[in-house]
């Protein structure tokens, strides 16, 4: 693409810019890092009507050019010229929430005062219009000395005018001069918005009349509360069919294989190694897919900053900054970004505490554990006649870590000397219907991810646990399975004592190994264990959960069900998280710390998890 047309989008968080881009590239598009840094780098190509192909970078929001965190630093960096890998853009488009011109322009105005080449993208036209704002965008255009396109992004309106003022090359560099516009940037922006818009209703009616509910101090909490538990059931009532027929076609699949295999050692390892380990996985890609479809679903319709709102006073209180919500959030989805999203901490205190509790917030990584386990121990009934009683676990799971985490961010205050706290400021956006465009996207983007670490780290293990639980092979005469003759069988033997207070058995510690790689691994470790852990065809027939919630010699006990639930709500089974705490830190101190701190408060639940349950549920 030597020829194509290098164009960077560049505004603030929460002015329509990811949504551009997604219906600009659709599926083209990829996400990287920045080489040395770990912010992320969003890049997608599209063609003009011309048939030009341009390349277009999506860069981090950012409210000035005067960086104030690694995110702003990249967008500074890149229009400046001064990235390497990205060279120089042959546009900016100047992205803005038309209904929020008093905020958004100032970064325009930067823009312009450096001299770059710029075409200003009006977005959200129809939120302004339904609050009746009329915006002269032929006089914004002359005043600014740069084109201006009027767009919608979540429904493609404007875009191929955009396109078309690409091909025309409208985007030009602006003059250093504003016409008719002096003073500060305030005094400039509050000039240009008396001339060029005019209010007749300038407020949301929509967004203030939903606000007295979600924004309430009770209503609101409780709306947020009956949010989540609304979707910890759906994440099992809509999945259970998919994920049945996903089991199946992984049970015909390895049977299939396994008739036409006749190598035994490699028929072992393709069924017992490979499907029963990274297909005890894929099973739960619907679990996932369900969650961040409203995750995604929250954060289009605006809510999301409404919650950390709501939470605010509860974590000011627990020893949290308020703008440590943010990070928390995305650690639900993985502890990595939100604790690099901990950089948004000024107070190196606040900051340090965010990072602490992050790891306890449940991660999509737990969810295909806590799915195989509840589906093993906790009957699929209903409760009070509407409520699935898996789903209500998996909620109080989630509460769990969450009142985990302000625990210890409270106990943690106790050793500071500092006891203050910064309070939280951010901007609500309004209320918008959720862009169909920008969930499909982000869906296939997780899928992608989890089947990734599927055909990747997990298949890897995969295979390497297979190798350990199948050599060496067991002597003449050996009457057990021969997986307890093998390297497996004997590192968890040895092991076993040291965790039969928990009521795990050799097996499950086996699986916590590999599992710090990752710790959805462990179910594809239990998978690969079990099957080479078999005695007969029948037992090695039926599915994982079948066998450790069958009794019998493989069976688990309620307790150590629940005691495993417990486990890998604290413990912490990712090495990624704990390299990106190191390198974010720049101390294994902490590092170590926390590794200690987690594996520590693990055992300790786990273990009256076992004991208590051990004696009143026998």
């Amino acid at each position: 693409m030597s020829d194509a047309l290098r164009i960077a989008l560049v505004g603030n968080p929460n002015c329509g810019k990811t949504s551009l881009f997604n219906h600009l590239t659709g599926t083209r598009q990829k996400v990287a890092n920045y080489a040395g840094v770990t912010v992320e780098r969003k890049v997608g190509q599209f063609t003009l009507p011309s048939g030009r192909p341009v390349r277009v970078l999506d860069l981090p929001g950012a409210y000035s050019l005067d960086a104030t965190s690694p995110d702003e630093a990249i967008t500074r960096d890149v229009v400046h010229g001064k990235i390497e890998e990205e060279g120089n853009q042959d546009a900016f488009l100047c992205v803005v929430d038309a209904t929020n011109l008093k905020l958004h322009l100032g970064l325009v105005l930067e823009m312009i005062e450096l001299g770059r080449p710029v075409l200003l993208v009006l977005n959200m036209m129809d939120e302004a219009r339904r609050r009746g704002m009329q915006i002269n965008t032929q006089k914004l255009s002359e005043r600014l000395g740069i084109p201006v396109v009027e767009t919608v992004a979540v429904r493609s309106s404007g875009i191929e005018a955009l396109k078309h003022a690409l091909d025309d090359q409208k985007y030009a560099v602006p003059r250093t001069e504003m016409t008719g516009l002096v003073g500060d940037d305030h005094q400039k922006i509050t000039a240009l918005l008396n001339d060029v818009v005019v209010y007749i209703d300038q407020e949301d009616k929509r967004t203030a009349f939903i606000d007295k509910i979600f924004l309430h101090p009770v209503l609101g909490l409780l709306s947020l509360a009956v949010m989540m538990f609304i979707i910890f059931q759906a994440v099992f009532a809509w999945a259970a069919p998919f994920m049945d027929g996903i089991e199946e076609f992984f049970a015909w699949f390895g049977e299939y294989l396994g008739e036409h295999i006749s190598q035994p050692m490699l028929n072992s390892l393709v069924v017992d190694g490979i499907i029963a380990g990274a297909g005890s996985v894929i099973v739960f890609l619907p679990q996932i897919l369900i969650l961040f479809f409203f995750i995604l679903v929250l954060e289009e319709s605006g809510y999301l900053p409404r919650a950390a709102f709501l939470l605010d006073k509860l974590m000011y209180k627990a020893g949290l900054s308020g703008r440590a919500f943010i990070p928390l959030l995305s650690s639900f989805a993985c502890a990595v970004p939100g604790i690099m999203a901990t950089r948004s901490i000024s107070d190196p205190r606040d900051r340090l505490t965010t990072i602490f509790v992050a790891p306890l917030m449940t991660c999509s990584a737990r969810l295909p554990v806590y799915a195989l386990l509840i589906a093993a121990f906790i009957p699929a009934e209903t409760v009070w006649g509407i409520f699935n009683l898996q789903g209500l676990v998996m909620f109080a799971l989630y509460m769990a870590g969450i009142l985990s985490a302000l625990c210890v961010s409270f106990v943690l205050k106790f050793f500071q000397k500092d006891k203050s706290q910064q309070m939280l400021l951010m901007e609500l956006p309004s209320y918008r219907f959720p862009d169909l465009k920008n969930i499909w996207i982000g869906l296939l983007d997780r899928g992608m991810i989890f089947l990734k670490r599927v055909g990747g780290i997990i298949f890897a293990l995969s295979i390497l646990l297979w190798f350990l639980c199948t050599f060496p092979q067991p002597p003449e005469g050996a009457t057990l399975p021969e997986i307890d003759y093998s390297f497996a069988g004997m590192l968890g033997h040895v092991l076993q004592p040291i965790f039969a207070p928990l009521g795990f058995n050799w097996q499950i510690c086996i699986a916590l190994i590999p599992a710090m790689a990752a710790r959805e691994v462990v179910v594809a470790a239990l998978g690969t264990v079990y099957a080479l852990s078999a005695v007969d065809e029948d037992t090695m027939s039926e599915g994982l959960i079948s066998i450790i919630s069958g009794g019998g010699e493989l069976g688990w006990t309620l307790a150590t069900g629940l005691s495993l639930l417990v486990w890998f709500i604290y413990a912490p089974h990712c090495l990624a998280t704990l390299a990106t705490v190191r390198r974010e830190t720049g101390s294994w101190r902490t590092v170590s710390f926390m590794t200690i701190y987690l594996f520590g408060l693990a055992y300790l639940m786990s273990f009256l998890t076992y004991q208590i349950a051990s004696h009143y549920l026998g």
